[in-house]
C-alpha cells in the first residue's frame, strides 16, 4: 500500500511564502517604494530622534503617528466586536462569512497601529513598563488603555487561530482554540466597549485646550457610538474591494451571501449613526455651543456634522429601503472620511484652537503613516489567499447543518400539526 509523505513544517512554509499572484503590479510598486522611503525616514527617527521627522512641540506633543494611526484607526477596528457580538452571542448566523475576515482586520489593525505608537514614543523600550510594574501609573488614563490594547490583541489573535489551525493542519489544537472562542468573544467585547470609550477619555484632561464645540463630557461615550458604524463602514468597503481582489479565494455560497450582509450593515449603521447625530445635537444645546455657529469654527462644526454624518445617515437609509448599493457604498465612504475628520479635529485641527499657528503633520510622517497601511493591506493579501478566510470551516459547514436540520424539524412538525387537526 503506497502511502503519501506530508511535507515537513518547514517544507510547507516555504512553499507557502512564495508569491500567489504577480509581483510587478501598480499597488506593489507604490507600496515597495513608499515602505523603502519610510524605512529610510526611521532611520534617522531612531538616530536623531523625533525631532528630525516629525513636526512636534510641548504644546502639540502628539504627531500623525498617534493621532492619525492610533486614534483615528482604532475606531475601525470596531466592526469586530459588533460583528462577533452579532454571530456568537446573538446567534445570527447570516454574518458569520465575515466575521473571520472582520476580526482579522482588527487585528492587523492593533498590531500595526500600535507599532505606529512605539514609532512616535521619545523612548519606546519604555512601552512595556505598564506590563512589567515599573512606573504602572494606576492613575492614568494610558494604563487603562495599554492594557485593553494588550488584551484585546490576544482575545482578537485566539479568535483568529482557528482560521491558522485549519491552514497548518492542527487539528488538535483547532478543537481546543474553538473551545475558548465563545469566552474570548465575550472578554473582548468588554474590553472594546472600555477602551474605545477610554480614546475619549484621554481628552478629558484638554478641556481647556479643545475647541468648545468638539470638546464635552461625553466624549468616551461618542467615541464608543462612533466606532460602532465607523468599524461597519469599513466592513462594507473592504468587502466590497475584497469581492473582487479575492474572488477566487471565496466560496461560492460566501459571494452569494455578500448583498445581503451589506444591506443589513447598512440597517446598523444607520441607526447607530442616527442614535450618535442624536447625542451629539442633545450636547451641543446642553452646553450652548451655538453662540460659536456664526464663526469659522462654527461653519467648519457644520462640515463634519452635517456633510459627514447627516447626509450618509440618510444615504444608509435610502440605501437599505431601495436596496441600492451604490448608496450604501457611498455611505460607508463618507463615513469613513467623517469619522477621520472627527478624531483629527479633536486632537489635532481644534487643539490649541486659541493659537494664531497652525499644526500640521511633515511629509516625512505622512509617508510613514501610509507605510505601516501599506504594509498592513499586504501582510491582510498573504492571509487571504493562503488560510481558510473566506472557505467554508469546519465549524461554518457544521453550523449550516445544523440551522438546515433546526429548519427541517420545524417544518415536519408543522406538518404533523396540520394532519393532526
Amino acid at each position: 500500500m503506497n502511502t503519501i509523505q506530508q511535507p515537513g513544517f518547514f517544507k510547507f512554509m516555504m512553499n507557502e511564502l512564495k508569491p500567489k499572484g504577480k509581483i510587478i503590479t501598480p499597488f506593489n510598486v507604490i507600496a515597495g517604494f513608499t515602505i523603502l522611503v519610510a524605512a529610510y525616514i526611521l532611520f534617522f527617527r531612531f538616530k536623531d530622534g523625533l525631532g528630525s521627522v516629525i513636526h512636534a512641540s510641548q504644546d502639540m506633543p502628539w504627531g500623525l503617528w498617534i493621532n492619525f494611526n492610533v486614534i483615528t484607526g482604532v475606531a475601525f477596528a470596531g466592526g469586530a466586536f459588533v460583528v462577533t457580538f452579532m454571530v456568537y452571542i446573538v446567534g445570527m448566523e447570516k454574518y458569520r462569512p465575515i466575521v473571520r475576515a472582520t476580526v482579522l482586520y482588527a487585528l492587523l489593525a492593533y498590531m500595526f497601529y500600535a507599532g505606529a505608537l512605539l514609532l512616535d514614543l521619545g523612548r519606546p523600550w519604555k512601552v512595556i513598563n505598564p506590563i512589567i510594574g515599573n512606573s504602572f501609573g494606576l492613575s492614568s488614563v494610558l494604563f487603562l488603555v495599554a492594557w485593553h490594547f494588550i488584551l484585546y490583541m490576544g482575545s482578537l489573535f485566539i479568535e483568529f487561530s482557528p482560521t491558522i489551525t485549519e491552514w497548518a493542519s492542527l487539528k488538535k489544537v483547532r478543537k481546543y482554540v474553538v473551545n475558548l472562542t465563545l469566552g474570548v468573544v465575550i472578554f473582548g467585547i468588554a474590553l472594546s466597549t472600555l477602551h474605545q470609550s477610554g480614546l475619549g477619555a484621554l481628552f478629558l484632561m484638554a478641556k481647556p485646550k479643545i475647541h468648545p464645540l468638539w470638546y464635552s463630557e461625553f466624549i468616551p461615550i461618542l467615541f464608543f457610538i462612533s466606532s460602532i458604524f465607523a468599524g461597519l463602514s469599513l466592513v462594507i468597503v473592504m468587502e466590497t474591494i475584497n469581492q473582487r481582489v479575492f474572488k477566487n479565494d471565496m466560496a461560492f455560497s460566501f459571494k452569494s451571501s455578500h448583498r445581503g450582509i451589506m444591506m443589513s450593515l447598512a440597517r446598523v449603521c444607520g441607526v447607530t449613526m442616527f442614535v450618535y447625530l442624536t447625542m451629539t445635537i442633545l450636547v451641543f444645546l446642553h452646553g450652548k455651543n451655538y453662540t460659536y455657529i456664526n464663526t469659522g469654527w462654527g461653519a467648519w462644526y457644520l462640515v463634519e456634522i452635517v456633510g459627514f454624518v447627516v447626509v450618509p445617515c440618510i444615504l444608509f437609509m435610502f440605501g437599505y429601503n431601495r436596496r441600492n448599493m451604490l448608496l450604501i457604498r457611498t455611505a460607508a465612504v463618507m463615513s469613513i472620511l467623517g469619522i477621520i475628520l472627527n478624531r483629527l479635529n479633536i486632537s489635532t485641527i481644534t487643539y490649541h484652537w486659541y493659537d494664531k499657528g497652525f499644526h500640521y503633520p511633515t511629509w516625512k510622517e505622512v509617508v510613514v503613516s501610509a507605510a505601516v497601511i501599506f504594509v498592513q493591506i499586504l501582510v491582510f493579501r498573504w492571509i487571504i489567499r493562503r488560510m481558510p478566510v473566506y472557505r467554508e470551516s469546519p465549524g461554518w459547514v457544521t453550523a449550516k447543518k445544523e440551522n438546515q436540520s433546526s429548519i427541517q424539524k420545524e417544518e415536519r412538525s408543522k406538518s404533523w400539526k396540520v394532519l393532526a387537526e
